[in-house]
């Protein structure tokens, strides 16, 4: 088999399954590891797939700017805040990612009872500026424009100082072998000290963000109690994450 067909037949198998086994293909196809590991390993530097250890997953698609992804995917974004928002009891301190889904919950949070919200996430703080029950705490640090939340020694120094009984996380990408993940090294950081320092994690994945993997590992998906995602999703697609041990709460 030429290199060329067996690059067609890998990029195929990415899109159908989701992920590239080195050692399983290479059994198929009757040729060495080491063939398949240089074949990933070339259209990795093409751009077409992500070498993880063993294999390859697709790419996560580069996540527009900030003010872009507001008027993404409305719907699907107030749904897993309306699910996720019915979860807040009173008087609990809940931890509130900063984003755009995250935003959505914001605006769903209760209003017939107090709690207080924690943020590293400044456009987070400010859609609770007219919320009439939440106590907002909002963390400082260097501020990583992207995602529009603070990062570094200040925000983890605070972050590590509390002890919330919810955190709420967004990430750019969930796969049941890779775990979370996210774009950017100081922000995997800073999510997970996070989830170190709360009861309860939560993640918040829309459903594109299902079965990829960005750069950064902030933690494997059984260390989060559970992810809220969109309904209607098949049993096929939500297997593999049921069999991590998180619980799958459906919006």
């Amino acid at each position: 088999m030429l290199t060329s067909q067996r690059k067609a037949l890998i990029a195929e198998r990415l899109n159908r399954d989701g992920e590239i086994v080195a050692k399983t293909l290479a059994a198929e196809l009757d040729l060495s590891e080491d063939t398949i590991r240089r074949d990933l390993r070339e259209m990795a530097v093409e751009g077409l797939l992500k070498r993880v250890h063993g294999g390859a997953l697709p790419l996560s698609p580069p996540l527009p700017d900030f003010a872009a992804r507001q008027s993404l995917a409305t719907d699907e974004k107030a749904a897993l805040g309306a699910r996720a928002a019915a979860m807040v009891a009173p008087g609990q301190v809940i931890f509130l990612d900063g984003g755009t889904t995250t935003a959505a919950l914001a605006r769903a949070l209760p209003r017939n009872h107090a709690f207080t919200v924690v943020t590293h996430s400044p456009t987070i703080a400010c859609e609770l500026e007219r919320h009439p029950t939440a106590d907002v705490v909002l963390i400082g640090g260097r501020l990583y424009k992207h995602s529009m939340v603070t990062t570094g020694a200040m925000a983890l120094d605070a972050i590590r100082g509390l002890k919330a009984d919810i955190y709420f996380m967004g990430v750019t990408a969930a796969h049941p072998t890779h775990g979370l993940t996210t774009g950017d090294m100081e922000e995997a950081a800073t999510k997970r000290t996070i989830a170190e320092n709360a009861a309860a994690t939560f993640v918040l994945l829309m459903q594109e963000k299902l079965g990829l993997a960005s750069p950064w590992k902030i933690m494997p998906l059984p260390a989060a109690t559970g992810l809220i995602v969109p309904g209607g999703l098949t049993p096929e697609a939500l297997a593999p994450y049921r069999e991590t041990g998180a619980a799958i709460v459906e919006a």
